[in-house]
């Protein structure tokens, strides 16, 4: 059945290969315009987006044709082929082969967006690692063990 209305918002963190601080800064809003092109691309919405050093948020709105999992893919085949192409950081440059993605409700948005474009300030406070520990044992503590 085709769905006609949606409000799928997802937050997605992907994480460089092995951690390692590969995007710079000076790269950074290069790369981060071009992960928003593919995500209007392909039947989605950014509503923000921010590159760390080790790994970038962003939160999106997608079509229900659209899963989580083939976004990601779509998203992080074509940025690590982008950044390699114009040597955007040194030696290659690859995510790790998972990430992470959680939904939000439209009532979070702003404050997720706001999170997400504070990430500088942030993580002044709590390394990256750490945040990455928080997320899971927050957004998987409605997950039931099976």
């Amino acid at each position: 059945m085709k769905v006609e209305y949606n409000n799928l918002y997802t937050h997605f963190v992907f994480t460089t290969s092995h951690r390692l601080p590969v995007i710079k800064e000076k790269n950074r809003e290069r790369i981060e315009k071009y992960i928003t092109g593919i995500i209007k691309n392909n039947q989605s919405q950014l509503y923000a987006i921010y590159a760390n050093p080790d790994h970038v948020h962003f939160v999106v709105s997608r079509s229900p044709a659209v899963s989580e999992e083939k976004l990601a893919t779509i998203v992080a085949d074509n940025s690590e082929k982008f950044i390699n192409d114009y040597n955007l950081c040194s030696g290659v440059f690859k995510w790790k082969d998972t990430c992470a993605a959680f939904s939000v409700s439209k009532a979070e948005i702003n404050r997720i967006c706001q999170y997400i474009l504070n990430q500088p300030v942030h993580h002044k406070t709590i390394s990256s690692n750490d945040e990455y520990e928080k997320f899971l044992k927050y957004y998987q503590k409605t997950i039931k063990p099976q």
